[in-house]
């Protein structure tokens, strides 16, 4: 069989943005992609011109991208997100657009965990002052707000991947584990689902955030929240900023209402190293401040920088979706001489009729085909063994409701 990519890989052109891991550039350059990198993100104005030529790109949490931004990309078939989150990538947008969607949602679990554990140390002890103290020549010993992280109750917002691992590491540490979530989760070891929020807070000595950005979580815990902690509880989030009004929470912390916070994302954020940091937690007595680095350790970059790219290169080469956040997952047997079509359309009424009707008039026999929808669109892979009429191309990328049509070979 004559074999043909629809897409030659020297021609695919990778963006990389904001610093990801030197690996995911190696990567991709070997398999023969031509590969920008820079250590920055883009404003939307540079997006839009980056991606007229861009058929992948790959962002970590500063990026946005905007409706505006993936409907006029044209080229683009492939966003990876080298972080857990994807609040920062309209989905539905991708979704319509066809545009696959991947993150790495395990890669950085243990080391937002670990930062955490960390924090809770620190200001359980009430370290961030009296460290402060020794570098300003003053000398300050005393165990006055100062308590052993055992037998203290770790409260946690959030029971997913990071919640529930921090949930496990907690309860090694000789605390008792409490959470809340809106979906019913089962509990890890010993830990106690809360009914409410309230309770939870009312419960624990300790909260610590772990939930996702989406809009209806935006100040999530507020001046009412933080009321319902006691005065010697510490709170921390390490999950967004938007998630938690920093006014009430440093009110909370000025007025003595708890020991004080660990604050890792804040609701605005400078997007490189060389713009000023500014936000209202800034001196905040018991306080650790860190820059948005929950997931910044050599071993998570590591494995993030390889877990993506592969996730791209398997939808790129074989038109596999599994792990996308926003297509419908499909999993491949692997295929050779055989030509493979992909076929993105909208969820609709007789679209797969329409692709066999015009495979039958043209005498292709199928060899294999594989189909899996969500609410928005259909994704439907045609294998076939034979050398086929160019027409069919051209009759497939017609059908009505087609977002996107490529061959594999």
């Amino acid at each position: 069989m004559t074999k043909k990519l629809s897409y030659p890989k020297h021609k695919i052109n990778v963006l990389l943005l904001e610093g990801v891991h030197k690996d995911a550039v190696k990567l991709f350059e070997e398999e023969g992609y031509n590969v920008t990198y820079q250590t920055s993100s883009m404003s939307e104005e540079e997006l839009h011109r980056a991606l007229e030529r861009t058929q992948i790109i790959g962002i970590r949490s500063k990026t946005d991208m905007t409706k505006s931004i993936i409907d006029n990309a044209s080229n683009l078939l492939c966003i990876g997100a080298f972080c857990i989150g994807t609040n920062q990538i309209d989905l539905d947008a991708a979704c319509k657009n066809g545009v696959a969607v991947f993150n790495a949602p395990y890669s950085n679990t243990r080391s937002v965990v670990e930062l955490a554990i960390a924090e809770m140390v620190l200001l359980i002890r009430n370290l961030p002052d009296k460290i402060m103290a020794m570098h300003q020549g003053r000398w300050q010993k005393s165990a006055e707000y100062s308590h052993e992280l055992r037998g203290k109750k770790l409260g946690i917002v959030g029971y997913g991947n990071i919640g529930s691992q921090l949930s496990v590491l907690g309860e090694a540490m000789g605390l008792d584990v409490y959470y809340y979530d809106l979906e019913d989760k089962m509990p890890l070891g010993n830990a106690t689902r809360t009914s409410s929020m309230e309770e939870l807070f009312k419960t624990v000595d300790i909260v610590s955030v772990h939930v996702d950005g989406r809009p209806s979580n935006k100040e999530l815990i507020g001046e009412e929240e933080l009321s319902w902690l006691h005065d010697e509880a510490v709170f921390l989030n390490l999950a967004r900023g938007k998630v938690v009004n920093t006014e009430a929470l440093r009110e909370a912390i000025d007025s003595k209402r708890i020991l004080g916070a660990g604050i890792d994302v804040y609701p605005e954020e400078p997007k490189t190293n060389d713009e000023p940091f500014e936000d209202v937690m800034s001196g905040a007595r018991n306080t650790i401040l860190t820059p948005h680095i929950g997931g910044s350790t050599m071993e998570a970059q590591k494995h993030i920088g390889n877990f993506v790219p592969h996730k791209i290169m398997d939808f790129i080469n074989a038109g596999n979706t599994s792990g996308s956040v926003n297509l419908p997952n499909l999993k491949l047997p692997g295929f050779e001489d055989s030509h493979r079509f992909l076929h993105i359309h909208a969820n609709k009424p007789n679209i797969m009729a329409t692709i066999n009707n015009i495979l039958a008039r043209y005498d292709i026999n199928i060899d294999g085909q594989y189909l899996q929808t969500n609410e928005t669109v259909g994704y439907v892979i045609t294998d076939i063994d034979t050398d086929y009429n160019k027409k069919i191309i051209d009759e497939l990328k017609n059908v009505e409701g087609t977002i996107r049509f490529r061959v594999l070979y």
